[in-house]
Formats: structure tokens, C-alpha cells, sequence
């Protein structure tokens, strides 16, 4: 028999769900596992988001839709950008897909071609590589500060005739570090003087505390370079509906385009019903999903701190990415196994010695999860 693709042969599985599935298999076995493995957060979708999907079941919207979304949705989406992120956007410069993920490679096929260089900047989100690699492309890596979790000029040595595309994500999964005013210049510059592309993944961007975030699109002329991506799933606890979306140049949406249609076709349609109630509804609910995070944030930084633990600067998202003393891959196993915590490895992010934690859990869990590790320990 022949053998299967080399390519795809050779993409690791998603660390992310490989451990949280690992922790289900124990759960379903009686053990209570604490998961703060996944990056999802634990509050229901907003009411009137779920209304508006329900109503448009029941209006019969359930019918195929332009691949690239429902004019309601992708108009909502373009007045966001222009409003919120402060660059312009007309709505046949987004698209909407299944998921923040199908966006990223999607973006990803319609610029790449076979060995051109993508520059990923370190801890990485675990999909960024294999989407890069089923592009054809390929990854080179540069560890942003490990202190600051800021960048610097030595960037610069990574930067050949082979590079087309810097990829970078503010707020950051894993580390939470939001980028400043500095690193978002020095990745502007970078572009425009190397004639770059740039994805900038801004999921998180409605989860930020006390820093300000920063479009990379709004910068100068990135627009002009720039795939921004986004979506639901974070701000409104709507991971389940598999919406995402991203704002390009016309040319790039236009070979995304052609990626969906030959391959999802479209999202779902009524769920892109509940998106546009989600961009044009109250915003309250993000706000008030905002602050409990930010309340668990303080709790589980104040103790990780009491615990010796270094961590990362927790600006945004919701993650606290731990420095540990010793194998991360062995720690987190010992997490999982014995104090019955489920973690990240850091090693999944390109961080080996770093565990990512999310506080996307009730108050009462995150209380147990830090007497759990306190016990079995890691620092």
C-alpha cells in the first residue's frame, strides 16, 4: 500500500487539545481533574447572541450563503475595524471563516509559496507552524525578550531575501505580554522596509488589562500588508460557533476566498446571524466577562508569586505563563498526575522551562488548582 502524505506526516499534533483531552480521559474515569489546559473561557454565550442564532433557525436560515459570509456580518465587521481598530475596511476587505484558525491558514495559502520564509516570534501559539508548513513555507523562529517579552533590533538577523511574512500575536497565547508601542513600530518598520507581509492575530484583544492595544494595521501604511485576524470565540465566549474573521487587502481576500470555497465553503449561517448581534449588540457582557478575568488574573499571579513561581507579564488574554525549574514536559505531567491540574508544557509553544495555566476557570477551581500545585510543586 502506498504510503500517506510526508507533509502532513510531519506536523505535530496540537499540544493543546492532546492535553486536555488527556485530561478528560481522566475525568470520565471519576478523577477530578482541575483542566487549565484550554483556552476557552467557561461563562455561556451572551443571551442575545444565542437569541439571534434561534431566531434566525427559525426564519429558515439555513441555506447557503456568498463564501465569503452574509453581507449583515461582514458590513458589522468592516464599521468594528474602522471604529474600534482605527484603519479602514470595506466589507469586501474581510471574510468571514470557521474559526480564527481557518483564517490563519487560509491567510497562509494565499500568500505562501513553497519555501518562502515566515518569521514566527517565540513563545508561539501551537498552530501557527503547521499551518505555515501546510502552506508550503517555512518557519524561522526568533524568541522575543524573555524578561520583557517585548522585541528588540536583533530581529533584524532574522530577516533574509527568503522572508514574506512576520507573524505576530498581541495579546499574546501563551504569555499574555502585550506588545508596545515600540515593538509594534519596530514590526511596522520591519515590513515596510523589507517589504514584508504581516499577520497580526488579535483574538484576545477585547482581554487586556491596563495596557493598550495596538492594531499593527493602523500603523503607517500597514494596512496595505497586513492579514488581521479575529473573532468570536474569546471576547464572546462563543468558542463552540467556530467564527472567525479576518480584514486584509482585497487581493489577499480574494485567494482567501478561494481557499473556502474549495474546501469549508462557508461558516455556518445562522450562527453568523449570532455574530452580527455580538459586534452590533451591548458590549456590556464583554466587559463584564473582562473583569472576572481580570479578577482571577490577580489571584493566580498573587499566588504563583507567594509560591516563587517567575512568570511572564499577564497584560492580556488570560493565561499566566509560569517559569519552572526543571524538564516543563515532566512537571506538567506530574501536574496532571499527581496534583490532578491539567497545563500546558511550554515546549509546545517553542518555550521549553515555561507551563501555561489558564485562569478561564471559577474562582473556587483556581483556588483548588493553586493548592494543588503548591503541593506537588515545580519551582
Amino acid at each position: 500500500m502506498k504510503s500517506l502524505s510526508e507533509k502532513v506526516a510531519g506536523i505535530a499534533p496540537s499540544a493543546t487539545i492532546e492535553i486536555s483531552n488527556r485530561a478528560k480521559k481522566m475525568q470520565r474515569e471519576g478523577i477530578d481533574v482541575i483542566s487549565l489546559s484550554i483556552g476557552e473561557p467557561d461563562f455561556d454565550t451572551p443571551k442575545h447572541i444565542r437569541d439571534a442564532c434561534i431566531d434566525a433557525l427559525n426564519r429558515g436560515e439555513t441555506h447557503y450563503t456568498p463564501s465569503d459570509g452574509i453581507p449583515e456580518l461582514l458590513a458589522a465587521i468592516s464599521e468594528k475595524i474602522e471604529k474600534e481598530n482605527k484603519f479602514s475596511c470595506k466589507p469586501d476587505q474581510a471574510i468571514v471563516t470557521v474559526g480564527a484558525k481557518d483564517a490563519i491558514y487560509e491567510g497562509m495559502e494565499a500568500v505562501l509559496n513553497p519555501g518562502d520564509e515566515v518569521l514566527l516570534l517565540t513563545p508561539a501559539w501551537v498552530s501557527y507552524e503547521p499551518c505555515v508548513q501546510m502552506a508550503g513555507g517555512k518557519v524561522v523562529k526568533h524568541a522575543v525578550n524573555q524578561k520583557t517579552f517585548q522585541l528588540d533590533d536583533s530581529i533584524l538577523e532574522r530577516v533574509n531575501t527568503n522572508t514574506k511574512m512576520i507573524v505576530i500575536n498581541s495579546p499574546s497565547n501563551p504569555s499574555g505580554a502585550v506588545f508596545d508601542k515600540t515593538s509594534m513600530n519596530l514590526v511596522a518598520d520591519l515590513c515596510q522596509d523589507y517589504d514584508l507581509y504581516a499577520m497580526s492575530d488579535e483574538i484576545y484583544e477585547k482581554l487586556v488589562y491596563g495596557k493598550e492595544h495596538i492594531s499593527l494595521a493602523a500603523i503607517g501604511d500597514m494596512a496595505e500588508r497586513t492579514i488581521t485576524i479575529n473573532g468570536f470565540s474569546k471576547a464572546y465566549a462563543m468558542t463552540g460557533w467556530r467564527l472567525g474573521y479576518a480584514v486584509a487587502p482585497q487581493k489577499i481576500i480574494k485567494a482567501m476566498s478561494k481557499v473556502q470555497q474549495h474546501s469549508v465553503s462557508q461558516a455556518t449561517t445562522f450562527a453568523m446571524w449570532g455574530a452580527v448581534a455580538a459586534l452590533k449588540g451591548d458590549q456590556r457582557c464583554v466587559e463584564e466577562m473582562r473583569t472576572e478575568f481580570n479578577q482571577r488574573r490577580k489571584f493566580v499571579m498573587a499566588e504563583l508569586g507567594l509560591m516563587g513561581y517567575e512568570t511572564a507579564p499577564a497584560d492580556g488574554a488570560f493565561y499566566a505563563f509560569v517559569k519552572v525549574a526543571g524538564d516543563d514536559m515532566e512537571i506538567a505531567t506530574r501536574w496532571l498526575e499527581k496534583g490532578h491540574v491539567a497545563a500546558t508544557p511550554g515546549t509546545a509553544f517553542d518555550a521549553p522551562g515555561w507551563i501555561r495555566l489558564s485562569y478561564a476557570a471559577s474562582m473556587d477551581r483556581l483556588k483548588e488548582a493553586m493548592s494543588r500545585i503548591r503541593r506537588v510543586g515545580g519551582n
